[in-house]
This record gives C-alpha cells, structure tokens and sequence, in this order.
C-alpha cells in the first residue's frame, strides 16, 4: 500500500495508527515520523536520503584506488585472506571484509563459491602436547623446483611447531620436526600420521599396518614413550590437509615475490617470518587451559634415539661392515678387541656414525668412515 492511501485511511479516521503502519509494514514510531516529514516537505520527505548521500565514514577514492592497484601489481592470484594479512602487516587499517569487497567490485578476485555447511569437523584434542600431526608435502615451492614441505603441527591448536623444506621426506626428515618439537616444547603424548614407509611397515599396499615390526622412526618414537596413530584415509588427515592447501597457495606467492629461490633462503624465511605469521593467523586457543608437554630430562640422550639404529656382529679382524664402509674399532684399555661382539651402530642426523657396546661408545665416525678423535678419547 502507498503512504497516501494509508495516511488518508489515517486522517478521515478510518484507520489508527497503529492499523496504518502494519499496512505500510513499519512500526507506529516510524509512521508517525513519516507524517511530520509528508508533512513538512511532501513525497520529496519520503526519499531514502541514503541512497543521495556519501556516508562520511566511507573510505576516499584515492585510498581504495591504492588499495587495488597494490594487489594487482605484487599479489596477482592470491586469496583475499592471504593478501589482507599482507595488508595487515604493511599498516592497514580497514576490516577483512571491506578489503574483499572493494577487491570483487574491482574485478581483481572472483567471488568464492559457497562452503559446504555440513561437513563434519573431528573434535580436537583439548590440550597442547596430546595429539601431534607430522606429514609432508610435496610441490614446487620454487619455481622449477619440488621440494618436500615437512609440517609438524599440534592438533589442539593448529600450531605449527616445526616446518622447513628438504630434498625428499623420510625417516631423517621426520626426526628432524620430532627434535624442533621436544627442544622447544618438550615430550608430547602420540603422534598421528600417514602409513609412509618410514613411518610403518605396511606389507599390502592401502592395508593394516604391521606394528610388530617396527620401523626405524616408530622405534625411536616407542623409546621415547610417544604413542603412533596411522590414519587410514586422507580425511582422516583432514586437519593437515588443509593446512597444506593454504601452503601451497601462500608459500610459493611469497618466496616469488622475495625473490627467493635457494633451499637455506626458503628455511630461513619459513622460520623467521612465514611459520610465526601463519601461526598467529591461524592458531585456535585450546578447549581447555593445561599442557600435556612434560620437559626432557636429559635432552642429550635425543642424539642416541632419533638416529637410524642397527644391531652388528663385530668381525674377526675387529671391523664393523656398514653400507660399503669398513668401521675400524679402535684399541681401548677395557677390552683387547670386540671380536664376535654384538653391537650398536647408530647413524646420526648429521650424518656422523658411532659404535656402541652396552652403555659405552667405543668410536665414532664420518660419513665417508673416517674416525673421529672424541674429547674423551683424545684424554684418555
């Protein structure tokens, strides 16, 4: 119904006030406000003078016009979320959602299609240190480069602990995030992965895993007194998974604009400014306040665990065979020789070699086999 209908249904008397604005679909206050304003200056009154007039608090031309140019001169391609923490970063002031808007209206983006809304999330686990992602992922983080991504991250909060890129994923990888989390954080209750074959012994392939035999990672892990949990499909995962596509939408758009291209500049930058970023943006506080991390005792005892460990038979001419490598054991004063002997050869992540008999390290090694003199044989 028009408003003259109803304001003359309302001056003949026919009509209340109250009957007039459910005609016109307002409350009582408004009608009566569109009586002293008919009143005053005619159907002209009745005009949305909002559509006329440039809210105050709207942002200058100039400003928005800098805002766009910005994004399509250095981050071309990138999601909105990825460039407004850029924008953030670099000083700007404007919500999320006015930066998405002007983005769409300036044809810069695509509006994103609509997420699923039922689409089951797991419950997270309640504290930090009960349940650890480790995974890797591999994609051309450089330009004419795949490298393997290597993320370990906590399942109570997203969290990020150790990430960095390497040449290839395996059991040197996986330790090498098992060491950044227990140096900084400490021991942590399980580990939940994919079934790797540096993770578990899986003698059909898509089958159970053989948690009899253990593999070299799952062996250090039971030393450490870490439960591992295999996931049997990828949305198990899907904590980590998800993560990775925002990697690999991001870090790639990042490295490129900095013009970074080495290995060492990638880490660098990954664990100076992307991972702290990342995790400031991403992480959830927990369900409940505690830890479950418990601190190292003895953090030198990381060295013995997470390394690759095998049993030898030490041979007649007092030599230990180790892939194409002849490890001479040197003279001591506890033993004339080591002849038939079992005994404990660990490769390190540095690459270093040692021999062990029992609780004592009779020598230790190069990569190529050569002895190194320790401090304390030097003494001796």
């Amino acid at each position: 119904m028009r408003f003259e209908e109803a304001y003359s249904g309302w001056g003949e008397r026919r009509l209340t006030q109250v009957q007039a604005a459910e005609l016109l679909g307002v409350c009582t206050r408004t009608f009566r406000r569109y009586i002293h304003r008919y009143e005053s200056e005619g159907l002209d009154g009745l005009l949305d003078k909002r559509m006329s007039q440039i809210s105050h608090r709207r942002a200058p031309v100039d400003e928005v016009l800098r805002m766009v140019d910005r994004y399509r001169r250095r981050h071309e391609g990138w999601s909105v979320k990825h460039y407004y923490a850029w924008y953030r970063r670099d000083g700007g002031t404007r919500s999320y959602n006015w930066v998405r808007t002007h983005l769409q209206a300036a044809g810069a983006v695509a509006k994103s299609p609509r997420k699923g809304a039922h689409r089951k999330r797991r419950e997270r686990a309640p504290w930090p240190g009960m349940m650890l992602h480790q995974d890797g992922s591999s994609h051309e983080w450089v330009q004419g480069q795949e490298w393997d991504l290597i993320v370990t991250m906590d399942d109570a909060t997203s969290e990020h602990y150790s990430m960095f890129l390497c040449e290839e994923e395996g059991t040197m990888s996986s330790f090498v995030g098992v060491r950044d989390v227990i140096e900084s954080r400490g021991l942590f209750c399980s580990l939940y992965t994919d079934r790797a074959s540096h993770y578990w012994n899986t003698p059909e392939a898509g089958g159970q895993v053989d948690k009899a035999h253990l593999t070299q990672f799952r062996r250090a892990m039971q030393q450490l007194g870490v439960e591992m949990i295999p996931a049997y499909s990828p949305e198990a995962r899907g904590r980590s998974e998800r993560a990775f596509r925002t990697h690999q939408g991001r870090l790639p758009k990042e490295l490129a604009a900095l013009s970074i291209t080495t290995m060492a500049e990638a880490n660098r930058y990954i664990e100076e400014v992307y991972r702290p970023a990342f995790n400031e943006e991403f992480m959830q506080p927990p369900k409940d306040a505690g830890s479950a991390f418990v601190a190292l005792r003895d953090p030198g005892v990381l060295d013995d665990m997470l390394c690759q460990e095998y049993e030898r038979v030490v041979r007649r001419d007092n030599c230990v065979r180790f892939d194409g490598l002849t490890l001479q054991i040197p003279a001591d004063r506890h033993r004339c020789h080591y002849i038939k002997a079992k005994v404990k050869l660990r490769r390190h992540m540095d690459g270093t070699l040692t021999i062990s008999h029992g609780p004592r390290r009779l020598a230790r090694y190069a990569e190529n086999g050569e002895e190194l003199k320790d401090e304390w044989r030097a003494a001796a």
